[in-house]
């Protein structure tokens, strides 16, 4: 195994273990689970000046690599915490993507083909790095108390607050917390103690998973097979990670042994069959059945629940690890704001507008991905070989092959979104992640628009045009200008472009770096409207 995946963190006793009864300790927000969502999500809240108690069942990260791609996305939001440029460094860094047919190619495809983003489309990176590098962040943070071996085992819900049953190697001990977030995965135990369930479809096709070491001269694509010659009837994927790691998915028959087919005598005769040597070793094996479902509800009184706690979805599309991350990002903001009662618990809900709605719109891609990858009746399987045949020959055919759409942010349909009442040819739209791009400082000094918004703060902030920024922001708006004096530059031009910018224009970005409003020509009643709606008083 790589050396990262055995990181081990010691048991350490804490003075709230002393405190019985009604002499509980209390904290603000206590978050279950040290994966990248719960980490990632810690961190954030740290960031905005909340204490943070942050509780795991183990003892050590990485137990095989496990979620692999990360998102342009998720690399921004990891930027804003202080790791993305570590994660970047590390990982193996991707656009093309190639799709097969057998031994010939259908077709390739680029996630990002336009120039002028600060952080790529994706990049590979095993899952215990990514929890390596977060937790190094969360030791630098005085703001969070991470406890290893600190397992959840009882939960009671109040009107105000929740008291936390806290098993350790101590024995047990109780904690009150103002709001617990369950970011304790696909098991969550959290989620039985709710009562909640996921609803959903589990899919009767079993995947292989090997993670196999070897020198090999492949170029740095996701590539994709349908019934390939070294498998035939069945799907195929290759992915490199970092360390000359090789990430191989194999579609399995779904009436298989899984004990059976996660031997590795049993595993490499496959593996040779499809690289054409055996000169490999393998890192890590496991199997997996697709799985898209959701919790109805995200929020249970006092406990919020987000990443797999909440949704699952197939990992072809890299869907999971990605919303996971939207959850958290989109979560941090709208808990601070509400435990610093600059907004109202109302705006809490909104967490479960926006996210549930997104997995719901993962879960259809991700099936349908599925469906078409594992068709589970004679027409889907009619369907699959009549759109394989159109796509040798055709765009349209091209373009309805399915071997795992890749996750893309979320559009949000939702309150906290002020509607446009101009007439807009591009841009980001209210609801939509705002868009990089290359500016310049005031000193002339190349830097990005996704900078420049981490520059403003962890607060709303407000990106004008030309004079858009004549207009005084509310209290407690970051301002970002492009263009006009003391502003930025956009010497190529890519800003104006990508957010239809005229003299004048100006967005309200939310802490998050979603889109709350826009305008040609903003005046200080419109904006304080649009802060109060996307800040949940409306």
């Amino acid at each position: 195994m790589a050396q990262q995946s055995h990181i081990q963190f010691g048991y350490r006793r804490h003075p709230d273990q002393d405190r019985t009864g009604a002499n509980a300790a209390e904290h603000p927000v206590v978050v279950v689970g040290a994966g990248p969502v719960g980490l990632s999500l810690a961190i954030d809240l740290a960031q905005r000046g909340q204490p943070v108690v942050l509780l795991d069942d183990a003892d050590r990260i990485g137990e095989g690599s496990r979620a692999i791609c990360f998102s342009k996305r998720s690399l921004e939001f990891w930027d804003r915490l202080g790791v993305g440029g570590r994660m970047v460094d590390k990982g193996v860094v991707w656009s093309v993507g190639k799709i097969f047919h057998g031994a010939s190619q259908l077709y390739q495809f680029n996630l990002l083909p336009e120039e002028g983003h600060k952080r790529p489309a994706f990049i590979n990176l095993q899952q215990f790095y990514a929890e390596a590098y977060l937790v190094d962040r969360v030791q630098e943070l005085s703001g969070i108390d991470l406890r290893w071996r600190n397992k959840v085992t009882g939960l009671e819900q109040r009107n105000d607050h929740s008291v936390l049953t806290i098993e350790t190697p101590d024995g047990a001990y109780r904690m009150r917390a103002n709001y617990v977030v369950a970011c304790d995965g696909a098991r969550s135990s959290l989620r039985q103690m709710v009562g909640a369930e996921f609803a959903g479809k589990v899919f009767e096709d079993q995947f292989l998973i090997a993670d196999v070491k070897m020198t090999a001269e492949f170029p740095t694509e996701r590539w994709f097979w349908f019934d390939p010659p070294f498998h035939a009837g069945r799907s195929a994927l290759l992915h490199k990670q970092p360390d000359d790691i090789w990430r191989i998915d194999l579609q399995l028959h779904p009436d298989v042994d899984p004990a059976v087919e996660k031997r590795p005598e049993n595993v490499r005769p496959r593996i040779a069959r499809m690289l054409g040597h055996e000169k490999f070793e393998f890192e890590w094996i496991s199997l997996y059945k697709f799985q898209c479902r959701r919790m109805d509800k995200f929020i249970h009184g006092r406990v919020i629940f987000a990443g797999d706690a909440a949704h699952q979805v197939s990992p072809f599309g890299a869907r999971g690890a990605n919303s996971g991350l939207e959850d958290a990002e989109n979560l941090a903001w709208k808990l601070d704001r509400v435990l610093r009662r600059t907004s109202p618990e109302a705006l809490l809900e909104t967490y479960h507008t926006e996210r549930s709605a997104a997995a719901d719109e993962n879960i259809r891609e991700s099936t349908r991905s599925t469906d078409f990858m594992a068709p589970s009746s004679r027409q889907e399987a009619r369907l699959r070989k009549a759109v394989l045949s159109l796509a040798r020959e055709t765009e349209f055919g091209k373009r309805m092959i399915n071997g795992g759409r890749l996750s893309v942010p979320s559009t949000y349909q939702t309150p906290l979104s002020t509607a446009d009442r101009d007439a807009w040819q591009g841009g980001p739209r209210p609801g939509a992640s705002m868009i990089d791009v290359p500016v310049a400082s005031p000193a002339g000094e190349p830097m990005f628009l996704t900078d420049a918004f981490i520059k403003a703060g962890t607060r709303f902030a407000l990106l004008g045009f030309g004079n858009g920024a004549a207009v005084d922001p509310p209290d407690g708006v970051g301002v970002i200008r492009v263009g006009g004096e003391g502003g930025l530059s956009d010497p190529a031009g890519l800003a104006g472009a990508r957010y239809d910018a005229e003299p004048g224009t100006a967005y309200l970005l939310r802490p998050d770096g979603y889109v709350a409003a826009r305008f040609r020509h903003p005046t200080r009643p419109a904006l304080d409207a649009a802060l109060a709606r996307a800040a949940g008083h409306h």
